[in-house]
């Protein structure tokens, strides 16, 4: 009996960049599984190709050569509609700059992206009310994101990624815009989602947060310098 699949496998994945004048090898061979429950950290100097794995994880860019499976689906084969309903329904995401509207409240920021879905309007309460428990903020559900801190603004962008009930949850540098204290907040909320169970993939710069992973990928130059499961 063949061994289940984990909930991503990578093989031999790699990605150019072409223009006129020159091709740039962003990623090249990049092996990789993650597990369901994992808590694997991406890092590596600027320009080493973390944020490309990261869009390419997420579906946000396709690979130019190699194979991703995604729950044992290989995503190779599907179309741009299939892959926008796996992206939309199976992956969350954290940035570094929030991506909060300004003129929607707290509850109305983590409510957007189910409407979107034609989400009935009980279950999307529920949901944002559920997400914004888990981090925190439903005491602010109806502040405006100018009235938040730089760490409750990021609370609620988890919150908001979090609403969709995601498979993983994909997190670039969301400590990089804030202050220690404010970083050690939501390090605390992302450490308490894969202790209930979430999946998480992380890149960051700050060796401090990256020592709360299991999993550690290093990149340089686009290829894997190490990796280590602890």
């Amino acid at each position: 009996m063949n061994a289940p699949f984990p909930l991503i496998r990578m093989r031999g994945v790699g990605k150019v960049f072409s223009t006129e004048r020159v091709d740039t090898n962003a990623l090249s061979a990049i092996d990789l599984d993650l597990e369901r429950g994992d808590y694997l950290c991406v890092s590596g100097p600027s320009g080493c190709g973390k944020s490309t794995l990261l869009s390419i994880l997420g579906l946000l860019e396709q690979p130019s050569v190699g194979d991703y499976w995604f729950k044992g689906v290989p995503l190779g084969q599907l179309g741009d509609t299939q892959l926008a309903h796996i992206r939309n329904r199976e992956i969350g995401f954290v940035f570094q700059s929030f991506n909060l509207i300004g003129n929607l409240t707290v509850w109305e920021n983590v409510e957007l992206p189910l409407t979107y879905r034609g989400m009935g309007a009980k279950e999307r309460r529920q949901r944002v009310k559920e997400s914004l428990e888990r981090v925190g903020m439903i005491h602010r559900s109806d502040h405006f994101p100018k009235h938040l801190s730089g760490g409750q603004q990021q609370s609620v962008a988890i919150a908001r990624a979090l609403g969709g009930h995601p498979s993983i949850l994909l997190c670039d540098e969301p400590t990089g815009n804030l202050d220690s204290r404010n970083g050690e907040m939501v390090m605390d909320i992302i450490d308490g989602l894969h202790r209930d169970g979430t999946t998480l993939c992380m890149v960051t710069h700050d060796p401090r947060f990256a020592a709360h992973a299991r999993q550690h990928l290093r990149l340089f130059d686009g290829k894997i310098e190490n990796s280590r499961y602890e």
